[in-house]
């Protein structure tokens, strides 16, 4: 998911032919306090000559901590609502924001024609009391879609000594990120929701970016935001399933498929490349076939 100034008519423009699955236009942190109030025109005109590469455009608010999320979202969705796939709100510490979000939205929607509902929400948790009320979050509305782990701000919440959002922590071993990108993806998954990891800002750094990707890819996450036209071909490969992986589970699934029939003898557990197989086998397969498309 692709990262675009919203007051940035260059970024904009770029951002149409990158081939990603996503992408918001900003109109919180990347956008300067000054110019927030001209970035949602500026958004408004680029969604209605649209002309996206990605198939799934989003624009994100400013938080409610700031005096400008009503009039952001009621002027981006009364200008090019039928344009937009999914509001991004960043800073979620409640449930309750949520749900007023999602009221200021049906009312934006009701007052140019378009279905209540219509429009999705991705939540970003980004400080610590948004991580400990996730579930409350992740439940908290029907327009739900995705969580979105914000590592710049909460780092700072959590008063860790690193300068680089995203990257690990200079004298800590472990993995910095391990607890909170669990908790919630766990959040994510029992009410059936997308998890996006957050940005890694050393454009530069391309292996780094790629270590971090890995991680959340490996730990299940459905993809991470991308800062940079240089991240993007990692981050797509990345979160892509590999060849070899695809290959094993489409032949236990259709080794399983085969033993468990009654004309296979209506087995319950095989062993495929010395490894047993049973049905929650079967279904670490079939996940893997379902992020390559091929289920």
């Amino acid at each position: 998911m692709l990262a675009v100034p919203g007051s940035s008519e260059r970024f904009i423009e770029k951002s149409r032919g990158l081939p990603v699955d996503a992408l918001f236009l900003d109109l919180e942190d990347a956008v300067a306090p000054a110019a927030k109030v001209d970035a949602r025109a500026q958004i408004v005109a680029a969604l209605k000559q649209g002309g996206w590469q990605a198939p799934t455009i989003t624009v994100r608010v400013n938080d409610w901590d700031t005096p400008w999320t009503t009039a952001d979202v009621l002027e981006v969705v009364g200008g090019a609502g039928a344009h937009i796939d999914a509001i991004v709100l960043p800073k979620v510490r409640t449930a309750e924001q949520v749900i007023a979000l999602d009221m200021v939205l049906g009312q934006a929607e009701a007052s140019v024609g378009l279905p209540v509902g219509r429009i999705g929400l991705e939540v970003q948790i980004e400080e610590a009391q948004g991580l400990q009320q996730v579930d409350a979050i992740a439940a908290a509305s029907p327009r739900l879609e995705t969580l979105v782990f914000g590592p710049g701000d909460f780092m700072a919440s959590m008063g860790m000594r690193g300068l680089s959002v995203g990257s690990q922590i200079d004298g800590y071993d472990a993995d910095a990120f391990h607890y909170v990108l669990s908790r919630i993806l766990v959040a994510a998954r029992a009410n059936s929701l997308q998890a996006i990891d957050g940005p890694y800002v050393s454009i530069r750094d391309l292996p780094g970016f790629r270590k971090s990707a890995a991680k959340s890819a490996a730990l299940g996450y459905d993809g991470k935001w991308v800062v940079h036209p240089s991240q993007v071909a990692a981050g797509n490969e990345l979160f892509t399933p590999d060849p070899s992986q695809v290959e094993r589970a489409e032949r236990i699934v259709d080794a399983y498929s085969k033993a468990t029939a009654v004309a296979g003898g209506a087995v319950g557990a095989i062993v495929v490349d010395d490894e047993m197989v049973d049905e929650a086998g079967l279904k670490v397969a079939q996940v893997i076939l379902t992020k390559a498309g091929r289920s």
